[in-house]
C-alpha cells in the first residue's frame, strides 16, 4: 500500500509525533533539521482543548511540518491503530494547516525505554519520559533518512 506524496517544507523546523489516544509524544529539531530533542507529552484533554494546544505548539515553537508515527504490523499492513494515526494526522492538518508526513515507528518506544532503562531514575520517572523519547527516535530517523517519510508500507522479513 502507498501513501500519496505531497509538497513538504525544504527548511524550518518540524514535529515529531508519538501518537496516542491517551498521551503523545512531543519532539522537535532545529531549524536546519540536524537535531531532533524530545519536547513534551501532552495529555489528551478534549478535541477543543487538543486542537488549542498544537496551535499555540505551533506558532510559539514555529513548526512548518509534522511527522507521524505510524505503528505499523510487523508484516507491513496497518494496524488500527496505524489507521487511527492517520486520522489524527488529517485533523492535525485541518486544526494547524500545516503538512503531515508519516514514518514507520515500529520498535521505537521499544527503544525509548531501553535507552531510559540506562538512566539512574525511577520506574514512574521513565514511564513518563518514554513518549516524548519515542518522538525524538522517529523524528531523528525522518532526518536521517533525508526528511523522507514512510511511503510503502513494508514487512520487516
Amino acid at each position: 500500500m502507498e501513501q500519496t506524496q505531497q509538497e513538504f517544507p525544504k527548511k524550518g523546523r518540524l514535529a515529531g509525533i508519538d501518537y496516542g489516544t491517551v498521551r503523545i509524544g512531543v519532539a522537535v529539531c532545529d531549524s536546519d533539521r540536524i537535531i531532533a530533542s524530545p519536547f513534551d507529552i501532552y495529555v489528551r484533554k478534549s478535541e477543543k482543548k487538543d486542537a488549542e494546544y498544537f496551535r499555540k505548539f505551533v506558532q510559539e515553537e514555529r513548526i512548518v511540518q509534522f511527522v507521524l508515527g505510524l505503528p505499523l504490523h510487523l508484516d507491513g499492513r496497518l494496524s488500527p491503530k496505524a489507521q487511527e494515526a492517520q486520522a489524527f494526522g488529517a485533523w492535525l492538518t485541518e486544526q494547524t494547516g500545516l503538512p503531515v508526513d508519516y514514518m514507520d515507528e515500529r520498535f521505537t518506544s521499544v527503544e525509548a525505554s531501553g535507552l531510559l532503562r540506562e538512566v539512574k531514575m525511577t520506574l514512574k520517572k521513565r514511564k513518563a519520559r518514554i513518549d516524548k523519547i519515542a518522538a525524538q527516535i522517529l523524528l531523528t530517523n525522518y532526518i536521517e533518512r533525508g526528511c523522507q517519510g514512510t511511503t510503502v508500507w513494508q514487512s520487516l522479513d
